[in-house]
């Protein structure tokens, strides 16, 4: 599954209205890539990034992975390693409801990257989490499968076409 190219969400917003799901929370940017588009795929963690460590090492095909790692802000979901694990494996993007370390390294990544913000502490590795099931943050609900379109705007999902 090829990633897709990002649409403004502005012009997403104008095209859509209110059958487009956006995502309140204000994201910073820290990837490469400012604009990045991609079907989803997710995963639920609380300061544990084994999981997505794991997933991020196999093929992403273009996919945006959305976290939910409910918001914490005091261990680091990803870092370097992990970010460039996701761009070799051809992962678009990231969407972190958590932390990231190694920020001025992921800003030269060719990777779209937002999170809530950063700090130097390392998650544990015990893999604890979900994959692929619906997230919900920022007054959406996220499911695998959805496409979603992120930039210095913010993030949208497409409506579903059913």
């Amino acid at each position: 599954m090829p990633g897709h190219s990002p649409i403004p969400t502005a012009d997403l917003v104008d095209q859509h209205g209110t059958d487009l799901r956006v995502c309140d929370l204000q994201f910073r940017q820290f990837g490469g890539h400012r604009a990045f588009a991609g079907p989803v795929r997710t995963i639920t963690c609380h300061e544990d990034n084994g999981l997505l460590r794991d997933l991020l090492r196999t093929p992403g095909n273009g996919s945006v992975l959305v976290v939910d790692g409910r918001g914490s802000l005091r261990t680091a979901l990803v870092g370097d390693l992990i970010a460039g694990a996701a761009h070799d494996n051809g992962w678009a993007g990231l969407v972190l409801n958590g932390a990231v370390r190694d920020s001025a390294t992921l800003a030269g990544l060719p990777l779209g990257i937002k999170a809530l913000g950063t700090t130097p502490r390392k998650s544990a590795k015990d893999s604890a989490g979900a994959i692929d099931l619906p997230v919900t943050f920022g007054g959406i609900t996220i499911h695998a499968g959805d496409v979603l379109h992120a930039d210095d705007d913010g993030i949208a999902l497409l409506p579903d076409p059913t």
